[in-house]
């Protein structure tokens, strides 16, 4: 058997269409206004050749909201036979017809901000930002913040602590255990933040409260000398605090250490207001002037002293 032979033939699309297919225009208006309504169906728009002795017969959509849409009416011919049958009827859109955007799932869509008074926001199980955290067994998981030498010093312990004495308690206390101490503590905790949500986190407040921001280009000096700044603990608290300042663009944000503004403790300290000199003329007394000054101020001529002038 030759190659040519043993080669699988793929079925080739006719370029030119069944003319009787073709010229079943009518046909396919009538079937496309069926399906619709009268007077949505527009002008004919072109033939498309689907197979042998099977066409597609494209009309305008004047519905409204369907800008671009066409009336797509499929029809056939059996192999030879004069009648030509209906297929289907669909809506399709065009080349420059209106669509929705694309669906994006409400997790992709959500951003910071939107959640109200009353929203949940349910977190998928294999977020990555969260890494299973201590489940509350005596065996703590591989992750946890809970060492193997801290859980063998809590095994080798052997009582609580209570009041009163052993022989009042109606039962004997339950060993201690890493369930209570986790609890006591504050780390029992489905879930805790792991390494690339802490990451993202980090990442998240230097963009937003970083070095790089006009902001902190433009400071007198960063935040890592600025008396407002309240520290944090975990190892986040080396390279970020919250901004206490009231009058900052960044109270009660955290902040990058290297982060900055005006309002930085020691940028600009206010003088204290100048202390004005003591006055030189006391302008608060009031200087007494008789209308008839006495003879003995010195204003009024002694008598006599007109004779020693040498008048008669």
């Amino acid at each position: 058997m030759s190659a040519a032979t043993t080669r699988s033939r793929t079925p080739r699309t006719p370029r030119t269409p069944d003319r009787l297919c073709a010229e079943a225009v009518g046909f396919a208006r009538a079937a496309a206004e069926e399906a619709a309504a009268p007077g949505v169906v527009g002008e004919h728009v072109e033939v498309v050749v689907e197979g042998d002795r099977v066409v597609t017969h494209l009309f305008e959509c004047k519905e409204p909201g369907y800008r671009g849409w066409r009336w797509a009416v499929t029809v056939a011919r059996a192999s030879r036979a004069k009648v030509v049958t209906l297929d289907e009827t669909v809506l399709l859109p065009g080349p420059d017809a209106l669509l929705a955007p694309e669906w994006v799932p409400w997790s992709e869509r959500l951003r910071p901000g939107d959640m109200g008074p009353g929203d949940l926001l349910p977190t998928d199980a294999e977020d990555l930002r969260l890494e299973p955290g201590y489940s509350g067994d005596d065996a703590p998981p591989p992750n946890s913040i809970l060492s193997d030498e801290l859980a063998e010093r809590v095994e080798a312990e052997d009582a609580e602590v209570t009041g009163g004495s052993p022989a009042d308690l109606a039962a004997a206390p339950a060993r201690g255990s890493l369930t209570a101490l986790a609890e006591e503590l504050g780390m029992r905790r489905a879930r805790v933040l792991s390494r690339y949500g802490l990451h993202s986190a980090a990442d998240r407040w230097d963009e937003a409260y970083g070095a790089k921001t006009p902001m902190a280009q433009a400071a007198p000096a960063p935040c890592v000398s600025c008396g407002f700044l309240m520290p944090i603990g975990g190892s986040l608290g080396q390279a970020f605090g919250v901004c206490a300042n009231e009058f900052g663009p960044a109270d009660g944000h955290v902040v990058s250490l290297s982060y900055g503004c005006g309002g930085h403790s020691e940028a600009a300290v206010m003088p204290k207001p100048p202390r004005p000199a003591p006055p030189v003329l006391d302008e608060t007394k009031i200087d007494e002037l008789p209308l008839r000054p006495a003879p003995d101020s010195g204003s009024v001529p002694p008598a006599g002293a007109g004779e020693d002038l040498g008048h008669s």
